[in-house]
């Protein structure tokens, strides 16, 4: 995403519970796209409370501030980003085997999504 202008899946990076594996693609990826932002979704249920998932992402965010540490980092909010994947599946009428490839693909599009229009809000109440 060059321009910040669209937020597109570039790839779901399957690590079977190794971190080290998705750090060394990440690098990858930031490099070669001169990546300054990652927005990372944070796991709340509907309440706002945290999912057992949550102490992990923040362990997670920990390990990429450390490693990437002239990449800011910003937790999003993930609530409904899922339904929101399946939702559109279904609009597109995908085949229920491929969903299971992509709803990854397509919940983090909607989390970039988000970020996006939060900072073009915050940027548009600065001009303000």
């Amino acid at each position: 995403m060059p321009f910040g202008i669209t937020a597109q899946g570039l790839e779901t990076i399957h690590h079977k519970g190794n971190d080290k594996v998705v750090l060394k693609r990440l690098e990858e990826i930031i490099t070669q796209y001169e990546v300054n932002v990652v927005a990372i979704g944070m796991p709340y249920h509907m309440d706002g409370s945290g999912s057992n998932r949550v102490e992990v992402t923040k362990q997670f965010i920990h390990k990429l501030n450390c490693k990437f540490n002239k990449v800011k980092i910003v937790e999003i909010d993930e609530r409904l980003t899922t339904v929101a994947a399946h939702k559109t599946m279904n609009f597109l009428d995908i085949n229920k085997n491929k969903k299971r490839n992509i709803v990854d693909t397509i919940s983090a599009v909607y989390i970039l999504e988000m970020y996006m229009n939060k900072k073009k809000n915050e940027d548009e109440n600065k001009l303000v």
